[in-house]
């Protein structure tokens, strides 16, 4: 997909105005957040702190948010939640989004930037080693019981933001996580960030948001020997849901025209 480049008018509009409101709102709620975690026992208000980081940014940006699905979900049941990831402005369309507290399990890179990590750090969220096999199946394992004892995690199963839009390969540890702590995978599909601020790039372009939520898919029966099976299958439905409503012209398409060349040769 080739993506429209930024208009001088876009350009002016992000450095001048929606970038430095954005890093004024990560020093500012990221230190109060910082703060208000050494009484907040629950969680609640930096989850709150976060909220409001989230909700400022979008409205800042011009990136509205419209929510699909989510009757679909028993919010008051610990689930795990996995989602593509396409831009910067992911975590904030999701925290802005969701009605629920939640905990993330995200690289541990985003742990050292200043004031996000730190709020990342001191509110729960759970970094996760990717070189270190021993330091990953630690951070899963610590997943697993946070999810077991009642709090829903969100985690990107492709394991970074995509470089061009499409849907990356899912890698096993959400589902291993869900295995593990006996709870459902919900798919959540964001559509529409990856237009506004793709990967590398700085200048946001204003930009409407989806976010799908699809059917809860069940883990009961599964063994941890399942979890690429189930990668597979949580994969597949987030794909149909993420074409049909993206701009990003579906690759499964060329890949199955290739096939078909192919046969007929």
């Amino acid at each position: 997909m080739t993506l429209s480049k930024p208009t001088v008018g876009e350009r002016l509009l992000s450095f001048l105005f929606i970038d430095p409101l954005i890093y004024m709102y990560t020093v500012v709620l990221g230190t109060l957040s910082l703060l208000s975690s050494f009484f907040d026992k629950d969680g609640n208000i930096q989850h709150g702190f976060a909220r409001l980081w989230s909700t400022l940014i979008l409205k800042t940006a011009f990136c509205p948010v419209t929510v699909e699905g989510l009757d679909r979900i028993d919010t008051s049941k610990s689930h795990i939640y996995v989602a593509n990831h396409l831009s910067a402005l992911d975590i904030p369309m999701l925290y802005s989004a969701l009605p629920f507290q939640f905990r993330i399990l995200a690289k541990k890179e985003l742990f050292s930037y200043p004031f996000m990590g730190w709020h990342l750090s001191r509110s729960g969220q759970i970094p996760l080693v990717f070189e270190d096999p021993r330091s990953s199946l630690r951070s899963l394992l610590q997943a697993s019981r946070t999810a077991h004892s009642g709090m829903p995690l969100m985690i990107f199963p492709e394991g970074g933001r995509s470089e061009d839009g499409t849907m990356k390969e899912f890698k096993g540890g959400a589902f291993f996580v869900a295995i593990k702590a006996k709870v459902d995978i919900v798919p959540v599909v964001l559509v529409g960030s990856f237009e506004a601020l793709p990967m590398n790039h700085y200048v946001i372009q204003s930009r409407p948001f989806k976010l799908i939520f699809g059917h809860p898919i069940s883990t009961e029966g599964m063994a941890p020997r399942d979890m690429e099976k189930l990668a597979a299958q949580t994969k597949a439905v987030m794909e149909d849901i993420y074409y049909a409503h993206a701009d990003i012209p579906d690759p499964r398409n060329s890949a199955t025209a290739k096939d078909v060349q192919a046969v007929d040769q």
